[in-house]
């Protein structure tokens, strides 16, 4: 479907409908399949008269039929603008964003987008003296603006509300349902607080076991304890709500967002530091509490040392768990240096190089000469790094120069890399598709140095032994936009690169690259890392999206690691020590590879 082209569905094709609600159905999929008329339609209706339900039709008779499809469903019952729009970009494929950042991202998308919002009327959350806590502010903030774009249309469930009334919007479209008078009043008075907790089982000691709550003492119970003592008490139950680690994994979301917003609102310890961190992945739907657990945790690692030892037993149960972090420490590229033993070397924006003890997160000795890299000048700002050893590596500077690292008493090592850097300095002033985009590093056993270049061209280098050349394939019909490599135990050197259209490759550099890529995904890649581990060669790919994608390669399994940030660089040990690295610090995780791929 395309904004002014009009299909006409069969309704026949689409899941039986009751007779009641057959003449609403056709309207409402006349004006789904309508590109060229009125771009909203208010679906209105009584309680439970059958509202969301006709929107789960319409959505149900699009799946994998062509002509009409449908972008993006948000059920908007207690959401509020920042955790609608969390949802809604999810859905869209940009990632969590805030309001702002989503409404540039669609205002920007060339897609004709196609919208459904259950339950605005029930939109909201926080404490009622808010603005958050009505629909009014997410029609405000978010809806209005995105409805004035051309090339989105919605379907919106507003109830007996009158949200998004008809003035000011042209040829509004409006999908009367019949009252069946089976709901439980819309009006109805909310459960009390005490009735809520009431019902949660308790633990052997006594403790609310929020695991075995029922979902809607999850979903309610914290606006409950908001109405019952207001926010602001120090000793009240919303306190001892967040005070319960058990309640922070199961809880509401994004009740628990609306809450921890208000800086009213008395915390223990920087849980609201953490929450912020955590909160746009923990909105998303995730039924595993281990999962929540794990993403909770390494929010609070180097943050809230107590809230991280009450959750690190069940993060540790999950197939992933944080092992340490480093905030406040920004970095731009990250890789493992050969011949010292968990050593990891970081470069900040500013072009500062540390290295890193990848088990622990501790700096290592700067005085140690065998852990303190060669000092460059202070105009170079490296992007990534392929060190040789402890002391020496490529660099690729933001002017896209390959530099050599080296100290002044090696210069075996200094021809080596000179040579590198010449070549393929030497190759870009002779055509701009060789320009270098891309550098990486790999290799437990000897170290390698992977180029990358604008005309979709890697080169595989090593760093152990001079080459006078390298070896070279196209690979990609596109500029390289990341690379690195693993050498294994069988003698392969396993070349990964990705391309600027989101493809990731996989050559073996001793033969012709892989017919198909490994990933195809309409994301920038922002790092990757392959190690050689007791599972086989693991190859991690950070997208823009915010996942870390985990390949096992030699079976093409894969798993997905939600991830709390934007990953600007990757670095994976053969133990699966993932450390991850960004504009808010390092953080590593530890894989656990003996379950990593079970689903």
């Amino acid at each position: 479907m395309t904004v002014g082209t009009t299909v006409t569905p069969d309704i026949a094709a689409w899941p039986p409908l009751d007779e009641d609600k057959r003449a609403p159905g056709r309207q409402l999929l006349d004006w789904a399949a309508d590109g060229a008329g009125s771009r909203l339609c208010l679906v209105r209706g009584a309680e439970g008269s059958g509202k969301s339900a006709l929107l789960a039709w319409l959505l149900a008779g699009t799946v994998g039929r062509p002509g009409l499809v449908v972008h993006a469903t948000v059920p908007s019952e207690g959401l509020t603008t920042e955790t609608f729009a969390w949802e809604l970009g999810r859905q869209l494929g940009y990632g969590p964003l805030s309001p702002g950042r989503l409404l540039d991202q669609v205002a920007a998308d060339e897609r004709p987008l196609l919208l459904l919002v259950p339950d605005l009327h029930r939109a909201g959350a926080g404490p009622a003296d808010l603005p958050s806590a009505t629909p009014e502010t997410l029609v405000a903030e978010l809806l209005e603006p995105l409805l004035t774009l051309p090339h989105l249309r919605a379907a919106v469930e507003v109830g007996t509300s009158g949200l998004l009334a008809a003035d000011g919007v042209e040829a509004v479209e409006v999908v009367e349902v019949v009252d069946l008078g089976a709901g439980d009043g819309e009006g109805a008075e909310p459960a009390p607080y005490a009735e809520l907790v009431a019902a949660v089982p308790r633990t052997a000691d006594g403790r609310p076991d929020w695991a075995q709550a029922p979902d809607a003492v999850l979903r309610r119970v914290l606006d409950a304890a908001l109405r019952t003592d207001g926010p602001y008490d120090q000793g009240g139950a919303v306190l001892g709500l967040l005070a319960d680690p058990g309640f922070l994994v199961h809880g509401s979301a994004t009740a628990l967002t609306a809450v921890l917003a208000d800086e009213r609102v008395p915390v223990p310890g920087r849980l609201r530091e953490v929450w912020r961190h955590a909160a746009p992945e923990l909105t998303a739907y995730h039924t595993d509490s281990a999962e929540r657990a794990a993403l909770l945790h390494a929010a609070a690692v180097d943050t809230d040392p107590d809230l991280t030892e009450y959750l690190r037993p069940l993060a540790g149960q999950h197939w992933w768990s944080a092992v340490w972090a480093r905030r406040a420490l920004p970095v731009n590229a990250l890789a493992l240096v050969p011949g010292v033993e968990r050593g990891l070397l970081a470069a900040d924006p500013t072009g500062r190089l540390r290295t890193y003890d990848v088990e622990s997160g501790t700096a290592l000795d700067a005085a140690d000469a065998a852990a303190a890299p060669a000092v460059h000048p202070a105009s170079v700002r490296p992007r990534s790094l392929a060190p040789r050893d402890a002391r020496s590596a490529l660099l690729l500077d933001r002017s896209d120069a390959l530099l050599p690292l080296v100290t002044e008493d090696d210069p075996t090592t200094a021809f080596a890399l000179e040579r590198i850097a010449e070549y393929h300095g030497s190759a870009a002033l002779a055509g701009e598709e060789s320009l270098v985009t891309a550098l990486g590093s790999g290799g437990t056993r000897s170290p390698y140095a992977v180029v990358g270049d604008r005309g979709g061209s890697v080169h595989v280098w090593s760093l152990g032994e001079y080459q006078d050349v390298p070896r070279s394939h196209r690979v990609h019909e596109q500029p390289v936009t990341a690379v690195t490599c693993v050498d294994t135990a069988d003698g392969l050197t396993l070349t990964f690169s990705a391309g600027a259209d989101g493809s990731v490759r996989l050559w073996e550099a001793s033969a012709e690259p892989m017919p198909v890529p490994v990933q195809e995904r309409p994301y920038r890649t922002t790092g990757l890392a392959a190690a050689d581990t007791p599972a086989g060669p693991v190859l991690a790919v950070a997208c823009s999206d915010g996942e870390v994608h985990l390949w096992h390669v030699f079976t093409g399994r894969v798993r997905v690691l939600p991830w709390l940030r934007d990953c600007d660089a990757l670095a994976l040990t053969p133990e699966g020590v993932l450390v991850v690295g960004d504009m808010a610090g390092l953080s590593a995780v530890r894989l656990r590879l003996d379950v990593l791929w079970e689903q």
